[in-house]
């Protein structure tokens, strides 16, 4: 496709644009958290919003010939809502018209209004609108087309957005659209620019706090806002598809089932892990290769890149973010540096951290592995035993909380997964002296991360 598109900083000052923004953020405080306008007081002043949205998306469409027939479909779905009297908001059939992952072409620009929730934002369905662009640099084309095949995977980057998404939120989901039944979702969105800004701002204070001297090649990453963003398309490329591969239990995403959170942790970590395995290989077979080309020693970069962002996002920001209820990245984080500590490639001494870079590949994919016995061997265990290997493996990492039912194996075997699942502790494995000092120097870093972007 090739087309002439305005820039990032017309569209952010467009006037069809702004209008829809202020429309959405006016609407916003009127809405009930199933997205409703239930104030009967609301609706003339909502009805004369809802115009400027639909009038705005109409004139704001010719930018976005590929989103034709979802724009087109948004505001009638808009005027519907409005002349029904604003009840639930049901924008199915636009949602069904946008498919972004048809047209993964690296600058292309898109224009996103539903009534929808933001993941680590807003719980409740508002109006939100964002203007994004695709990320897709060709390396990352070359990849998906080969043995990454991903087809729902759409990696974006912010031009603009409402307060859901001035938030930590970096995903765009289909399934958080206010809609009156469920698709066959086609597409997943996640904002990479927000990943590796909010990577580069923690890990360059975590290095200040713990006297981390970095390689010269993640240093060259730090530094990058560009070489970071695509280091996470990469990433996140190889994680999303792994959510459904490999010697998996029977749902490995886990939705709607009620069970212990260290469960998600590994299933994440898993993910996670696997895509540092694959940029290890992809490194050392590119490395070992005689007269490799310049991609392929562009691609060996990025590979390298990959698996310091693993590591460093992990262990510095992942492991101390959110609360400490339930927080199944953070023990994620937690898992990955005590393995690294207690496999002795990974030193806090002097008050000083330090990697032997060259052996800590191989430790962290035996961690990997470790997780990929225990799905293999949980296929042939009952439910409640495969929670008990889970959590054997996970404990023998990270200390668990003194006080645990779980660690005195005070547990009620011959009762409900549920009654197993109530007994675990809110935070079943607290962070460690180590994480408790590092934290509170890092608080006011992570905090400063809401709402970042690439050009915060």
């Amino acid at each position: 496709m090739t087309m002439t598109q305005a820039t990032a900083a017309d569209l952010r000052q467009h006037p069809a644009w702004l209008r829809i923004k202020a429309a959405a953020t006016a609407l916003q405080p009127m809405q009930s958290k199933n997205g409703a306008i239930e104030d009967a007081g609301d609706h003339d002043a909502a009805g004369a919003l809802v115009a400027d949205l639909a009038s705005g998306i109409r004139e704001l469409a010719p930018q976005f010939p590929h989103d034709a027939e979802y724009l087109a479909q948004a505001a009638i779905d808009f005027e519907r809502w409005a002349e029904g009297g604003f009840g639930e908001p049901d924008f199915f059939d636009a949602l069904v018209r946008f498919q972004p992952q048809e047209h993964r072409i690296d600058g292309l620009q898109h224009l996103v209004v539903f009534p929808m929730y933001t993941q680590n934002g807003s719980p409740e369905r508002k109006v939100e609108a964002v203007l994004v662009e695709v990320i897709w640099p060709e390396f990352i084309a070359e990849l998906e087309a080969g043995d990454y095949s991903n087809a729902l995977f759409v990696p974006l980057r912010f031009i603009d957005f409402t307060a859901g998404y001035d938030t930590n939120s970096a995903v765009l989901f289909p399934e958080t659209v206010a809609m009156r039944e469920i698709p066959s979702f086609t597409w997943g969105a996640i904002f990479q620019d927000r990943e590796a800004a909010r990577f580069r701002r923690v890990v360059e204070a975590a290095c200040d706090v713990t006297k981390l001297e970095l390689p010269a090649d993640a240093a060259e990453m730090l530094a990058d806002q560009t070489l970071a963003e695509q280091t996470f398309v990469m990433w996140d490329l190889i994680h999303d598809r792994t959510h459904m591969r490999g010697d998996l239990p029977f749902d490995p995403f886990m939705i709607k089932q009620r069970m212990p959170f260290f469960l998600y942790s590994l299933e994440e970590l898993r993910c996670d892990l696997t895509a540092f395995r694959e940029a290890v290989a992809i490194e050392r077979r590119i490395a070992a290769k005689d007269g490799a080309t310049d991609a392929e020693r562009d691609l060996q970069k990025h590979a390298k890149h990959v698996q310091y962002a693993v590591i460093f996002d992990r262990i510095f920001r992942f492991a101390i973010t959110g609360s400490r209820i339930r927080n199944y990245d953070g023990l994620g984080g937690q898992l990955l540096f005590a393995w690294l500590h207690q496999h002795r490639v990974l030193h806090w001494t002097d008050t000083q951290l330090a990697f032997d870079w060259d052996e800590v590949p191989d430790v962290v994919n035996k961690l990997g592995e470790a997780i990929e016995l225990l799905y293999w061997k949980s296929i042939d265990r009952p439910k409640v035993a495969h929670w008990l290997a889970a959590y054997e493996l996970v404990s023998s990492v990270v200390e668990p909380h003194p006080a645990s039912k779980w660690k005195a194996g005070e547990l009620p075997l011959d009762g409900t997964p549920r009654q197993l699942t109530d007994l675990v502790m809110d935070d079943e494995f607290p962070l460690s002296m180590f994480y408790e000092a590092f934290e509170k120097k890092m608080r006011d870093v992570i905090a400063s991360t809401k709402g970042i972007t690439a050009e915060s």
